[in-house]
């Protein structure tokens, strides 16, 4: 499949597919997508404690050095899965701006470790912040009572219907600890329907640019 790095509104760059006319973050702008949905939304709700999120779709990993970013801020201590089964490569990373548009210059190394370091195995990419990546499908995630935080960044529906089923959810419920919170940027009501058919509590927020809603959802017990 075709690939190609561009640029979003924001200034910041992604990965676009061409074939499926998709693209790994929004092309209204990759920062402002992923602090609005995983960061406002989600890892905003914890304070003053130790935080597991797993990650659907490890990808560019800019979720990830967004939420070391703000963890400090926030009082963390991060425990970060990240699951991708197709990780970009090394000349895509290169020509990604995070770290400029963020101005984070002086979190370079640590993003490179993030990309660097080896899969199936957990790393310490700071004293508070410590990365598992897993390289393998979706619906291979087993985890039980595992997180407090899901990033739900799957491609989208259109393109891969069978991420946004009962059965990828169910997955999900189970790997939540009681009170856990999966967001995404998702507002179809195919997919709230079925995140409730599973057991989740979902909330319509208000979505990022460019998007008029987005999706919270909690386990109960």
């Amino acid at each position: 499949m075709e690939r190609k790095i561009i640029t979003t509104s924001d200034g910041s760059k992604t990965i676009h597919l061409v074939d499926w006319d998709e693209q790994y973050h929004s092309k209204h702008g990759a920062i402002q997508e992923a602090y609005h949905v995983f960061i406002k939304s989600g890892l905003s709700l914890f304070k003053d404690r130790s935080v597991s999120i797993l990650e659907i779709g490890f990808g560019t990993g800019l979720n990830a050095l967004i939420t070391l970013m703000e963890a400090e801020k926030f009082n963390l201590d991060i425990m970060y899965r990240g699951v991708e089964a197709y990780p970009i490569t090394s000349k895509e990373l290169e020509q990604l701006n995070y770290l400029s548009e963020l101005n984070a210059q002086t979190l370079e190394a640590e993003f490179l470790k993030m990309h660097e370091s080896p899969w199936e195995k957990q790393i310490a990419i700071t004293e508070t912040f410590q990365l598992h990546k897993q390289q393998k499908e979706f619906k291979d995630i087993s985890d039980t009572d595992a997180f407090n935080l899901i990033y739900f960044d799957a491609f989208g529906a259109r393109v891969q219907p069978e991420l946004w089923t009962e059965a990828i959810f169910s997955k999900m419920y189970a790997a939540l600890q009681d009170k856990g919170v999966l967001v995404t940027y998702a507002a179809k009501g195919s997919v709230r329907r079925a995140m409730q058919a599973v057991g989740f509590i979902v909330e319509r927020l208000p979505g990022p640019p460019g998007k008029r809603e987005m999706l919270r959802a909690t386990k109960t017990a």
